[in-house]
């Protein structure tokens, strides 16, 4: 279920315990608001932020298997199987086997769900392209090394 209406850290008084936690609130409001738009297509479409996620690689990595898509997502093939499942019996997703190991499935998006990951991540750079236009160079570039000092942690 989307949320439609404004909901932030001003909705409630929020005490901070630690000198981080502003960051930490911003860091949580400004992914809603950056997915907000995103969720509400994607709802529309019976479908949710993992399944736009699964697009999103999916597009970016053709041919990838299922073993190393649920690897990029940094979850199971077990969690995986629900929304990917869901994903190819709307017609976003088809899987074939792989000629060469013919144990692994390789994934692609139908036509249809280049359609719908492209809506999903338009909205979404739209949403980072309008924060960074209101910064100036430094901030965008003060941007990037947080978000990848963070990603980084994942290596």
């Amino acid at each position: 279920m989307v949320i439609h209406r404004k909901s932030n850290a001003a909705t409630v008084t929020l005490t901070p315990q630690h000198e981080l936690d502003r960051a930490l609130e911003l860091l949580h409001f400004g992914f809603r608001g950056l997915t907000v738009e995103a969720d509400i297509y994607l709802a529309d479409l019976g479908l949710s932020r993992v399944h736009h996620r699964v697009l999103y690689v999916i597009a970016r990595a053709q041919n990838i298997t299922v073993g190393l898509l649920a690897d990029t997502l940094g979850i199971s093939k077990q969690a995986l199987h629900r929304p990917l499942t869901q994903l190819q019996e709307q017609g976003l997703v088809l899987h074939a086997r792989d000629p060469q190991r013919h144990r692994f499935k390789q994934l692609t998006l139908t036509e249809r769900g280049v359609e719908v990951e492209h809506q999903a991540s338009s909205r979404e750079r739209e949403a980072v392209g309008t924060a960074l236009d209101q910064v100036s160079e430094q901030g965008r570039d003060a941007w990037y090394a947080v978000m990848q000092s963070l990603a980084d942690r994942l290596l």
